[in-house]
């Protein structure tokens, strides 16, 4: 229950310290997974003491245990190991400090962290983390490479060694870590995390040699394979050797078998690229080659046709056509025209010897009345009408005499 306090009326640290006891007491005994960081076994003291530390987080918590309880354990367990304890906390008042009675001691044996690590590994696949859509695709040529490994490790030398090998130019933005143990699992997840943040880094190795099961845990802690998930530079996973298999080759971009071959795949060879090179030149020459042949070939396939070699020749063969073609068109005109021409003086003749001109020529003469009418019946006139007698070369009057 909480307390009323004020600056006026306080309570004592001893009264503090009864109460947090009395709060902790009401606790239990709990059991507790972590892995032994210190480990005090004075000769000749009944008690042990040791630090239990969570590998995924910055936490430790000081256990004690009677000699016979640690005894039962002691070939099993050293710094280092993990461990699952039963303990009672319990509280010291006179220095205000925590710590934990254990009972019974249990080595977490590597069936059960494999089995662990199964359960882990399906969870945060569940989670999609190591989908292959996630993956990203590494830079053709990195110009800064980031490496974490542990300190003059022989993963660092093969890495910068192999990679300097294959193109000199590249450069390393390194970070040494511890790659085992109680503190390598902040530390690594702290260096990854600055070179994600490194604007100049164009990926990230996470390299470490091989070892036991336990030895690599660190790589498989879910802390650091959600910090790798998270990276938005590619990150290559060289843990161990070719069978092991952490959770950060998971969910990283790249798996590489061992810290060579993460060199290796990271960075071209200057020599492999340079035969490249030099073969797609000969690949293009070759192209171009082909190609100007072929062209050639061509110009002179058409230089051979009668068009291109004699190129008037379609042209006066033309001109013959056209003049035979002109000569056949006035023939025919002129035949028509003839043609017509007789049809026409025929057509004149008749109508000449039909027209009433050629009638008055032949001594005949045409009678017409004073308004025009043509006198064809004596009936029609009457004795003194004046009368008009057109002949053929003129007229003349007349006057009628009954």
């Amino acid at each position: 229950m909480a307390m009323n306090t004020s600056a006026e009326a306080p309570i004592p640290v001893g009264e503090v310290s009864r109460l947090i006891g009395g709060w902790i007491d009401r606790l239990g005994a709990v059991w507790v997974e972590g892995q032994i960081t210190q480990l005090s076994r004075r000769p000749g003291a009944g008690v042990v003491f040791l630090t239990l530390r969570d590998p995924s987080h910055d936490i430790s918590v000081s256990v004690t245990c009677y000699r016979q309880v640690f005894d039962a354990v002691a070939d099993v367990v050293s710094e280092g190991a993990r461990v699952v304890v039963l303990a009672k906390p319990e509280w010291y008042a006179p220095r205000g400090q925590l710590s934990l009675r254990a009972a019974e001691i249990r080595p977490v044996g590597v069936g059960e962290l494999l089995a662990r690590l199964e359960q882990l590994k399906k969870k945060l696949a569940g989670e999609g983390l190591f989908a292959p859509e996630r993956k990203t695709p590494l830079p053709f040529l990195p110009q800064l490479v980031g490496l974490v490994c542990g300190r003059a490790s022989a993963a660092e030398r093969d890495v910068l060694e192999n990679a300097r090998h294959r193109w000199p130019a590249v450069r390393f933005e390194v970070r040494n870590v511890p790659v085992q143990g109680v503190h390598a699992v902040p530390q690594v997840v702290q260096a990854v995390k600055e070179l994600d943040e490194h604007a100049d880094v164009d990926v990230i190795i996470v390299a470490r040699g091989g070892g036991s099961v336990e030895d690599l845990l660190p790589f498989s802690d879910e802390q650091l394979v959600r910090a790798v998930a998270a990276c938005r530079t590619p990150v290559v996973s060289a843990i161990g050797h070719e069978p092991d298999t952490p959770l950060l080759d998971y969910v990283a971009d790249l798996r590489a078998s061992t810290p060579t071959d993460a060199a290796k795949k990271v960075v071209p060879d200057v020599g492999e690229e340079l035969e490249r090179v030099r073969q797609l030149r000969a690949r293009a020459r070759r192209c171009v080659e082909a190609y100007v042949e072929r062209e050639e070939r061509g110009l002179t396939h058409a230089l051979t046709r009668p068009s291109i070699q004699d190129p008037h020749r379609m042209i006066d063969e033309r001109a013959d056509q056209v003049d035979a073609l002109l000569a056949r068109g006035r023939r025919t005109l002129g035949h028509l025209l003839d043609r017509a021409d007789s049809e026409l003086t025929h057509t004149h003749a008749r109508v000449v010897a039909l027209s009433p001109a050629a009638t008055l020529k032949r001594g005949y003469a045409v009678l017409q009345r004073s308004d025009g009418h043509v006198v064809r019946d004596p009936q029609e006139v009457t004795a003194d009408e004046a009368l008009r007698a057109r002949v053929a070369e003129g007229e003349f009057s007349v006057r009628v005499d009954v």
